[in-house]
């Protein structure tokens, strides 16, 4: 969605024409008797005193009228879609341009007539859609007033189940949050908002990391903290293509919540295997249910977890069936499925060779990185700094020698030097 300031434009005709073309569509469905009565007391308003100015040039007077219409706008309307959508573009224009955005007027009719445009979503999705867009895109880009205009269309958008029509992406909401001119516990109810919505909209992955701005924009001495931290780490235990739990660790919150169950959990799938994760299971029986966890799944991601590393210790050398059988509990005859299934993940790449059964490994993935695995990489630099210093030995001798004998053994040594230092973090 566009940030960029907008300006209000307004239809053809007088201020008077303009709004009585609004006061005659608020009471389109009315009584004809109520129309009539409307109407009256329409031109009562605009009707000038006795000397006074003209209501173009009278402020008080056009907040007046306008507020007559506002009173009166509780639906859509009885209209095309767009007969819709130019009653309250018109109707925004005029608010925006009478009153301050920071006014307490103008905050409780933007407030009113949201809830105008999102009651009874499924009906005229399209144009609530457009009208919402149109008054965030009206209202300056550091306006609080943004806030709950686009909570209003997130809601639409979500009781409609299209969410991917708004295309959130987290550093837009980042940059929004910045420009915006609301609290930090505003800033907060705005992300939960978020989460709330791909949850309720069948979108957890996309929950997931919308979470982890949440939680990172609370306080971890605040009352909603620990809640919310032990909900971002339900949700990434739940997910099945999730395996990088290291972000939950860099949050205070996480942290602060290091005496739950479920931060046990969390720190198995960091840094243990199946024998703890079975030994926790055990300690924590009613957990599966009160978190909505699945064993079968916690299982599969722990194995995959612990082969990627295994990997991690063996890149560039060959890991053997019988060790991955092992750490994962699995019969010998499971590797390979195991290691195809590791594999798709991303987490790890090699070749199997059924002959030597092993798994050549090429690059793995580390749960975290921390201390161990800075050691570990540190080994595999020194190692391919003495394999290219090996390598130019060969090209040396290979130039003196006048040929191109030695031009295999070159490739071979680049290729085993390569593969020694191809690792990542998970």
């Amino acid at each position: 969605m566009p940030t960029a300031d907008s300006v209000s434009v307004f239809a053809e005709g007088t201020f008077e024409e303009q709004i009585q073309e609004l006061v005659d569509y608020a009471t389109r469905s009315s009584p004809e008797d109520e129309r009539a009565t409307a109407s009256q007391s329409f031109r009562d308003i605009i009707k000038p005193d006795e000397g006074a100015k003209p209501i173009e040039e009278d402020q008080e007077r056009k907040r007046n009228a306008l507020t007559f219409v506002l009173d009166r706008t509780k639906s859509l309307g009885d209209g095309s879609e767009q007969e819709i959508e130019g009653y309250f573009n018109l109707l925004f224009s005029h608010l925006l341009t009478l009153w301050p955005t920071n006014s307490p007027e103008i905050k409780h009719y933007v407030s009113s007539l949201l809830g105008v445009l999102t009651s009874s979503p499924s009906e005229h999705p399209s144009v609530r859609y457009r009208v919402i867009s149109n008054l965030f895109n009206a209202t300056p880009r550091n306006s609080a007033l943004r806030l709950p205009i686009y909570t209003a269309l997130l809601k639409v958008a979500a009781n409609n189940g299209e969410l991917e029509t708004l295309r959130l992406s987290r550093k837009g909401v980042e940059q929004w949050l910045q420009e915006w001119d609301i609290s930090a516990e505003e800033r907060s109810q705005f992300l939960k908002s978020i989460v709330d919505a791909f949850i309720q909209s069948g979108q957890p992955e996309t929950a997931y990391h919308h979470s982890l701005s949440y939680v990172s924009s609370l306080s971890s001495s605040s009352p909603e903290s620990q809640s919310a931290a032990v909900d971002a780490i339900a949700l990434a235990l739940r997910l099945p293509s999730l395996f990088d739990f290291d972000p939950l660790f860099k949050l205070d919150a996480v942290v602060s919540a290091k005496d739950h169950e479920l931060f046990s959990l969390l720190q198995v799938f960091l840094n243990s295997g199946l024998p703890e994760l079975h030994s926790w299971l055990e300690n924590h029986p009613a957990a599966l249910e009160k978190y909505e966890l699945d064993r079968a799944q916690l299982e599969r991601k722990i194995r995959l977890l612990s082969f990627a590393s295994l990997g991690f210790a063996h890149v560039g050398h060959d890991l053997p069936y019988s060790e991955v059988a092992s750490t994962l509990q699995i019969e010998l005859s499971e590797v390979e499925k195991w290691a195809i299934d590791v594999i798709r993940t991303g987490l790890l790449s090699g070749k199997l060779s059924q002959t030597t059964q092993s798994l050549h490994v090429y690059r793995s993935s580390a749960r975290t990185f921390e201390r161990e695995q800075w050691e570990a990489l540190e080994k595999r630099l020194v190692a391919w700094k003495a394999g290219l210093a090996s390598v130019l030995e060969v090209v040396i001798s290979a130039q003196k020698r006048g040929n191109g004998s030695g031009v295999g053994e070159v490739v071979q040594q680049v290729t085993q030097t390569s593969e020694s230092v191809q690792v990542d973090a998970a």
